[in-house]
């Protein structure tokens, strides 16, 4: 059996097609997110090739990282205007209490689409998901004290 620590981690990288600003913005008022970097496209060390970004992003976002609890999240508006499409997987979010998941839920389904209900489960005194006004899909858990 190897005995080396496993360090690798897994980080969510969302492209929001020219929504970038206004996504993270919603983010820091509903989940307090706290940004950590951001680089616009104008600001990048080599001048893009034309045609690869649309001709109106040149203050759009290149690159951003955010911090919501524990995970660090990295977004851009990419290299495209069209419309978003968010499908696939959704990201959960784990909180110590109920107050705080009917917080996060109904700050998160604001402008969205609620899945499921925030309700009791089986597995915890609240969970519910719900799409953001992104197209992002949420699933919100209340997790014990002491359980990850």
């Amino acid at each position: 059996m190897n005995a080396k620590k496993d360090d690798r981690f897994i980080q969510p990288y969302l492209f929001f097609n020219g929504l970038c600003e206004e996504a993270v913005g919603f983010y820091r008022k509903a989940l307090g997110a706290e940004v950590e970097t951001t680089m616009r496209f104008k600001d990048g060390p080599e001048s893009h090739q034309p045609g690869t970004i649309p001709p109106d992003f040149e203050n759009k976002i290149m690159h951003t990282s955010f911090r919501i609890g524990q995970t660090t999240m990295m977004a851009s508006d990419g290299c495209s205007a069209e419309g978003l499409s968010f499908q696939g997987f959704s990201l959960s979010l784990s909180v110590s209490s109920e107050s705080e998941a009917e917080r996060v839920f109904a700050a998160l389904a604001e402008a969205g689409q609620v899945r499921m209900p925030l309700a009791k489960t089986f597995w915890s005194s609240r969970f519910g998901m719900v799409a953001d006004r992104f197209g992002i899909g949420w699933m919100i858990t209340v997790t014990p004290a002491g359980q990850k």
